[in-house]
């Protein structure tokens, strides 16, 4: 039996614990009173939201996140304004980082490419409040509001793959230009909404990788049918492979072997160009 057979294998299992956590959150009260906000104590790399004002064909980004490490916990907050054209947006990739103790569950992500050679994160994430931590269980009782990060590729995948020490896996989506733009104006509108109408994450419903989904087929309806593989996103690289999403010219277990990028990132964490060089 080869590896990603034992890991379906796997993820079945995975699949029916996820079904119950489910439904104890469907027969959950209580919490249901509560009410998403944008006002508490939040953790200082989540306490700004990014916010966006589209001109045209000018966008101007608010608190583009930037923050620099010294460890996973200790780090300098930094926000930036940006000013970019939806025509620099050239490319779409898929990020996915799998969680090291539950492989078949991961934090997806959106890097888009522009043509300068920049390129912007946007990460859905829970918002923490201060000294609060990521539990999956929480996550289906409206215990966490929901929030984009709009962030540098030097703070965001650093983040993961060199202080988190997590696999990151980065993939170039076939998406041709006018496509990546779409997706990208996409995002900023919601991350503009979420900043205006707060809402709830939720483990199974509205994560990190249903969002994605929700907005790949708002530009391409039904290109995402529904699948366990989104439930359990460790596997969206295989199913996103299989959807004709990603370069499909090598096999899957090439190219996910190729696109893991964390020697690269540890190579290249300090350096200006590490967008240019973890895709080597």
């Amino acid at each position: 039996m080869n590896s990603f057979s034992q890991q379906r294998r796997t993820a079945h299992g995975h699949l029916w614990m996820v079904l119950g956590m489910l439904c104890l959150g469907v027969f959950s009260t209580g919490c249901k009173a509560i009410v998403a906000t944008n006002n508490r104590n939040w953790a200082p790399d989540q306490a700004k939201l990014p916010i966006s004002e589209v001109n045209g064909d000018h966008i101007k980004i608010h608190n583009v996140r930037n923050c620099r490490y010294a460890t996973a916990d200790n780090y300098v907050v930094q926000y930036y304004d940006k000013d970019i054209r939806l025509s620099d947006i050239q490319t779409v990739d898929f990020v996915v980082v799998p969680f090291k103790d539950t492989p078949s569950v991961a934090h997806t992500m959106l890097s888009f490419g522009l043509s300068d050679g920049q390129y912007l994160v946007s990460s859905v994430e829970i918002r923490k409040e201060a000294n609060e931590e990521y539990s999956a269980w929480k996550g289906f009782f409206n215990q966490y509001e929901l929030m984009y990060v709009i962030g540098d590729e030097r703070d965001v995948i650093n983040l993961s793959s060199n202080y988190y020490k997590s696999d990151v896996y980065l993939y170039r989506t076939v998406a041709k230009p006018e496509q990546a733009q779409e997706l990208f104006l996409d995002v900023i509108k919601r991350a503009n909404k979420l900043a205006a109408e707060p809402e709830f994450y939720n483990t199974v419903t509205n994560n990190c990788t249903t969002n994605i989904v929700s907005h790949v087929n708002k530009i391409a309806p039904k290109s995402v049918p529904y699948d366990m593989r989104i439930l359990l996103p460790g596997y969206s690289d295989e199913y996103a492979y299989s959807l004709g999403l990603l370069d499909t010219s090598v096999p899957f277990e090439q190219l996910r072997s190729e696109s893991k990028i964390n020697q690269l990132a540890e190579r290249y964490r300090d350096d200006e160009n590490f967008s240019q060089y973890i895709r080597r």
